[in-house]
């Protein structure tokens, strides 16, 4: 039981790690998109292969999600609680999409082991969970928020003399990198959580030791193809309210967001291994290079939407994973 538990889960992380790069595929191209600076073709290529190449850098913040945030008991009911964990996840994920609103898997899903976690009993870690995980959630977009707003002041007026054409060029070339920049970020936070997800499993069902080190290869090699394969499939929905109905978008807006987002996303993960949400960052970001150009310029039905469900994710995602621990305990 233990092992078709271990594979049914190993098997819903991974349907994570897919709708996890097709929820969130808008991170990185949707500024790109919208300015011509690159094609959907293009774009969703070049982000799912890089993608897929930053889940393979690293694992220190695999290592936090899989070995130290709960003290996930060996066979039931550990196997249980993180398969709910996923599960409310992932419809999370699905339903933000239908709605079009960009939302934070990593928020979702580390909402969904707190909740299935209380709900079996277990401990919690709190504390780490606070410094190690709310409080960078917290301050990414503060920052993306600010660095985007500056960053965009300073190219403002470094180009202010320039003559218009030549410089939206190059500027829509600069996005080209930019976004290759948020794929791999991207990859780097997101995919080293749904992998963390699979060593807990594999704890779980007694296949690794409590408190394993590292990830086994098979696992990386795993969760990063699926996080490219979700990637290639593109959220169109997301897309859209990125790139069109939060700020009107120009190369020089789109260039200053991406830019800020990924060196967010490589801090955070260089200092600590800090789990941090690409999309608060990116969102955040947007609208900070945005309101240079004026407050009244920023759509703030829309940003106050995308706030709204930023607020809901965890507390949704813990009680359904609560919800659904409970049922199945209930069930089996």
């Amino acid at each position: 039981m233990d092992a078709l538990g271990a594979g049914a889960v190993v098997l819903a992380a991974l349907a994570f790690a897919w709708t996890n790069g097709f929820h969130d595929a808008s991170n990185a191209v949707a500024t790109s998109l919208s300015t011509g600076a690159l094609t959907p073709r293009v774009a969703l290529v070049m982000s799912a292969v890089l993608n897929a190449a930053g889940a393979l850098i690293g694992v220190g913040i695999a290592e936090l999600v899989g070995t130290h945030l709960l003290d996930v008991p060996v066979a039931d009911p550990g196997v249980t609680l993180v398969l709910c964990a996923v599960l409310a996840a992932i419809a999370w994920n699905l339903l933000t999409w239908w709605w079009g609103m960009p939302s934070s898997s990593s928020q979702a899903l580390l909402g969904a082991l707190a909740g299935a976690g209380t709900a079996a009993g277990i401990r919690v870690q709190w504390d780490l969970i606070g410094t190690r995980v709310v409080l960078p959630m917290l301050v990414s977009p503060v920052v993306g928020f600010a660095a985007a707003w500056l960053v965009m002041l300073v190219l403002l007026r470094v180009f202010r003399d320039a003559a218009h054409g030549p410089a939206i060029r190059g500027f829509r070339m600069a996005q080209g990198v930019s976004s290759a920049a948020v794929s791999v970020g991207h990859g780097l936070q997101d995919g080293q959580k749904a992998m963390g997800v699979v060593v807990l499993a594999l704890v779980a069902s007694g296949h690794l030791a409590p408190g394993y080190a590292g990830v086994p290869l098979w696992v990386r090699l795993a969760v990063a193809v699926a996080l490219g394969l979700g990637t290639l499939a593109g959220g169109w929905r997301i897309v859209r309210t990125l790139a069109r109905r939060i700020v009107p978008m120009d190369p020089v807006t789109g260039f200053a967001a991406q830019s800020v987002t990924a060196v967010v996303l490589y801090l955070a993960a260089g200092l600590g291994s800090l789990p941090v949400s690409t999309t608060h960052t990116v969102t955040s970001a947007i609208v900070g290079a945005g309101s240079t150009s004026g407050l009244r310029a920023v759509r703030w039905t829309t940003v106050r939407s995308v706030l709204a469900v930023w607020v809901l994710t965890a507390p949704v995602t813990f009680a359904a994973a609560a919800a659904l621990f409970t049922v199945s305990s209930r069930l089996l």
